[in-house]
């Protein structure tokens, strides 16, 4: 028990897909992979301020 076969990662894939559209999964994957940045960055002890582009974007939604 624990381990992962092929089966059981593709059978988690397409429900992943399933439930949440193809348009979606990039931008999951782009929050998540900038919350392990963050999370990576703030266990160095170097935590940087957002920049105005970025609140600039998240305005525009």
């Amino acid at each position: 028990m624990g381990k992962l076969g092929p089966t059981e990662i593709i059978l988690i894939l397409v429900i992943v897909l399933l439930f949440f559209g193809g348009k979606k999964i990039p931008e999951l994957m782009r929050g998540l992979g900038k919350g392990v940045k963050e999370f990576k960055d703030a266990s160095k002890g170097e935590v940087e301020e957002t920049s105005s582009s970025t609140e600039i974007k998240a305005d525009d939604k």
